[in-house]
C-alpha cells in the first residue's frame, strides 16, 4: 500500500487538466501533448493505489463523482501501460475477487455472443432475438451489487482515498442505465443507426469496467484487506445472485470466520425494557424483521448504524455497510438529495421527507424520519422503504378474515 506521494504531487496538474473541461478547450494540442509528455514516466510506474489517490483528491476538491466519467477513461489511458506493469498477489482460487473475475469472464463470454449475432443485421427478427439476449444480461447487477455493498465498505474503512470508488459506482449505473436503454431500443425502435450507438455505449462500458476492475480495484483490494474479511465477505456475498457461474460453496473454515467484523446475533438473555412493555433482544430482531419493510437508521454523525432485514428486502445491504458514512451507502447521482435531507432533519426545518418510484412494476414508498431526543436534538434518521403496490390497490372493506393466495 505504498504511495508516492511526490509522484502523485506531480500528476496531479495532468488529472486535473484532463478532467476539467474548461482547461481542456483552453489549452492547444501542442501544451496538452507536452504535458503527457512531461510526466510519460511518472505514469508509466504509477500504482493503483496511486490512482485512487489522484481522484480522492478531485473529489476533496469538490468535483462531483459522476461529473469526472466523461473525461475518466482519457486519464485511465494515459495510465494504463504503468497500471498493467504492476506487480500484485493474484486472489486464491475460489476466492471472493476470484469469484468476481470468474463472473466477469462469463459476463465477457456473453458480449462476444451478442458481437457475433450483430454481424447477422439488425432486421425486425433480429432485434427480438437480441433483446431477448440482452435481457440475459440483467442478473449480471449482482456482480455490481456485490462490490457496491460488501467490497466497497470494506475498502472505505481502510483509507481516506477509497471514496475514490464513488466513481466506480456511478459507472455501474451508468451500464445500468445503457443495458436498460438497449433493451427499450431494440423492443421499440426501428431507428438502427441509434440501436447500434447504444449498443456500442452498452460494450464500451461493460467492458470497461472490467479492465478498470482487474487493473485498478482488485489489486488495491488485494493489497488491503486481510484474509479473515475475505471470509466475512465470501459468507455475506451468499445473499446475492452469481451470475453466469455455478454458485459456489465456501469451506467450512470461511463459514466461521470471525464474527467481529459483521457483529453478534443478539441473545435471549438480555431485554428491552420501557413503560409499555419488556422483551428479549431476540424478540426485537424477530418483530423487526417481520414488518413489511425495510428500516435503515443513521446517527447524528451520519454513519449507518443499523438495518432490518424482511424477508423481501426492496433494496439490498449487507452487514459490511454498518459504520459506513451516508454518502457511500447512496449512488452518487442521488446522494446530493439524502445529504440535503439530513441537512433539513439536523437544522430543525423539517421532520420528514417522502418519494415514491416504480420498480420492477412495483410501487415503492421511501420515507425519511427525523429522530430526536426528549430534548429535541437531532440524533439521527431512519429511513422507511415499503412496497405500497397491493395498499393502492384496496377498495371497499374486507371485514372477514380471508386467506391470501
Amino acid at each position: 500500500m505504498q504511495i508516492n506521494q511526490e509522484r502523485v504531487d506531480e500528476l496531479q496538474t495532468l488529472v486535473m487538466t484532463l478532467t476539467d473541461p474548461e482547461a481542456n478547450t483552453r489549452l492547444e494540442p501542442a501544451a496538452l501533448k507536452a504535458l503527457f509528455e512531461q510526466n510519460r514516466d511518472r505514469a508509466l510506474s504509477i500504482t493503483p493505489h496511486e490512482v485512487f489517490e489522484l481522484f480522492h483528491r478531485l473529489l476533496v476538491s469538490g468535483r462531483p463523482a459522476d461529473s469526472l466519467l466523461k473525461s475518466l477513461d482519457k486519464v485511465f489511458n494515459v495510465f494504463y501501460k504503468g497500471l498493467s506493469a504492476y506487480t500484485w498477489t493474484r486472489p486464491r482460487a475460489g476466492g471472493f475477487l476470484d469469484i468476481l473475475s470468474l463472473e466477469n469472464k462469463a459476463m465477457l463470454a456473453k458480449l462476444e455472443e451478442i458481437r457475433k449475432m450483430l454481424q447477422s443485421g439488425l432486421d425486425k427478427d433480429q432485434r427480438t432475438v437480441l433483446a431477448g439476449l440482452f435481457r440475459d444480461l440483467e442478473p449480471f447487477k449482482d456482480h455490481y451489487l456485490k462490490k457496491e455493498n460488501i467490497l466497497f465498505p470494506y475498502l472505505e474503512k481502510k483509507h481516506p482515498r477509497f471514496d475514490g470508488l464513488a466513481i466506480m459506482w456511478a459507472l455501474h449505473d451508468q451500464a445500468r442505465a445503457s443495458l436498460k436503454q438497449v433493451i427499450h431500443l431494440l423492443e421499440s425502435s426501428d431507428e438502427e443507426m441509434e440501436i447500434k450507438m447504444a449498443i456500442g455505449d452498452l460494450f464500451f462500458s461493460m467492458h470497461g469496467l472490467v479492465i478498470k476492475e482487474d487493473l485498478i480495484l482488485f489489486p488495491a483490494a488485494a493489497d488491503v484487506i486481510e484474509a479473515h474479511e475475505w471470509a466475512d465477505m465470501e459468507r455475506q456475498s451468499m445473499e446475492y445472485g452469481f451470475p453466469f457461474i455455478d454458485r459456489p460453496e465456501w469451506s467450512n473454515h470461511e463459514k466461521q470466520a470471525d464474527q467481529k467484523t459483521i457483529g453478534q446475533k443478539p441473545t435471549g438473555a438480555l431485554s428491552f425494557k420501557t413503560e409499555t412493555g419488556t422483551i428479549s433482544l431476540s424478540q426485537v430482531e424477530m418483530i423487526f424483521n417481520a414488518l413489511p419493510v425495510d428500516l435503515s437508521f443513521v446517527d447524528e454523525d451520519d454513519k449507518l448504524r443499523f438495518f432490518t432485514r424482511p424477508k423481501d428486502r426492496i433494496f439490498p445491504r449487507s452487514p459490511a455497510a454498518i459504520g459506513r458514512d451516508v454518502r457511500n451507502c447512496h449512488p452518487p447521482a442521488s446522494v446530493g438529495v439524502v445529504l440535503e435531507i439530513i441537512e433539513a432533519f439536523r437544522s430543525g426545518r423539517r421532520d420528514q421527507a417522502s418519494f415514491w418510484i416504480e420498480r420492477k412494476n412495483r410501487m415503492i414508498l421511501i420515507q425519511y424520519f427525523a429522530l430526536r431526543d426528549e430534548s429535541g436534538q437531532y440524533r439521527g434518521t431512519l429511513e422507511v422503504s415499503q412496497d405500497v403496490t397491493e395498499a393502492r390497490s384496496l377498495e371497499g372493506e374486507r371485514r372477514l378474515l380471508q386467506w391470501d393466495a
